[in-house]
Order: C-alpha cells, then sequence, then structure tokens
C-alpha cells in the first residue's frame, strides 16, 4: 500500500521547492514519482506548429516519493502515516501524531 493517493495534501522535503505544499495531481507508482500542482516547474522549449505557437512554457515536473511527505489535514504537520485495519478489514491510513483518519 503507498503511502500517498491521488487528492493528498504534502509537503516537499528535497530539492528546489523545499518546502512548498501543494496537492497531488498524479502518481506514476511504475517510477515512484508524484506530480504535485504548483511545485516543480520546469521550463520546455517547444517548436511552432500550424495550431501553436513556439516559444519557452513552464509546466510541473514529477518528484520522487522518498522527497514528499503527507499533510495531516486535522494538525496540518508533516506526517508518516501508520495502516490501520477497520472492524471490516479494510485499510486505513491515520495520522501517528493526532489519529485522525485520512480518506482516500
Amino acid at each position: 500500500m503507498l503511502a500517498i493517493h491521488k487528492k493528498d495534501k504534502v509537503v516537499v522535503l528535497a530539492g528546489k521547492s523545499r518546502g512548498k505544499q501543494g496537492e497531488v495531481v498524479q502518481v506514476l507508482r511504475d517510477t515512484g514519482r508524484v506530480l504535485i500542482s504548483k511545485v516543480n516547474f520546469v521550463k520546455r522549449h517547444s517548436k511552432p506548429t500550424q495550431t501553436t505557437p513556439g516559444g519557452i512554457r513552464e509546466k510541473e515536473a514529477s518528484i520522487h516519493v522518498s522527497n514528499v511527505m503527507l499533510v495531516c489535514p486535522k494538525c496540518s504537520k508533516p506526517m508518516r502515516p501508520k495502516v490501520d485495519f477497520l472492524s471490516d478489514g479494510t485499510k486505513v491510513r491515520t495520522c501517528r501524531k493526532c489519529g485522525e483518519m485520512l480518506v482516500s
């Protein structure tokens, strides 16, 4: 069970975007990377085509999952989730500090 899911709020721990918070847009499980909204912008040069003009455009690049940490929605602190089991046997992620359950 991967600790980070889509629509989770995360904080970046390393790199040029260290300290920034954002929402996970996409989880790339095969490479172990996540795409976060409005974090880790890179510039890409594109040639002009018949439909789009050329130029330099900025887009978000993925960050390795080890360089981000979940933020608890209740206590607003970075945390490592703990996996608990409900009475019906389903797995849920909970905050180790305040005990709040994270919904996926």
